[in-house]
């Protein structure tokens, strides 16, 4: 099973297990997310998962690197643009931002990249 197959496995679990127990103001929440990211408003998708990728990168959150790498993939990102949007996150979050980096990579580069 690749590491995506099993993250979006995994991810399905939790997230029935979460909605189960969720009161309104988190399912609100949850609500506004999926609402954010959508292709519509001012910016396009790709502007807005790369947008969450750098954040993402920046925080440090391994889970929201691989949702919001995955969903680059699918909003038709390629590596240049990938690239260009690491150096953004490496510049505000420094070299600490290093090893969650080359795991995305990694990912991008095993299971993802089309570019090639």
């Amino acid at each position: 099973m690749s590491k995506i197959d099993k993250f979006n496995e995994e991810r399905q679990s939790y997230n029935e297990i979460l909605a189960k127990y969720a009161n309104r103001e988190q399912k609100r929440f949850f609500g506004l997310d999926a609402a954010t990211y959508e292709d519509k408003g001012h910016l396009d998708k790709k502007t807005k998962e790369l947008m969450g990728f750098v954040a993402s990168l920046v925080l440090r959150c391994d889970d929201c690197i691989l949702y919001h790498l995955i969903e680059c993939h699918k909003a038709g990102i390629n590596s240049d643009e990938l690239a260009e949007s690491v150096q953004i996150a490496m510049l505000v979050g420094g070299s600490i931002t290093i090893p969650h980096i080359r795991r995305a990579m990694k990912v991008w580069d095993e299971e993802l990249n089309q570019d090639v």
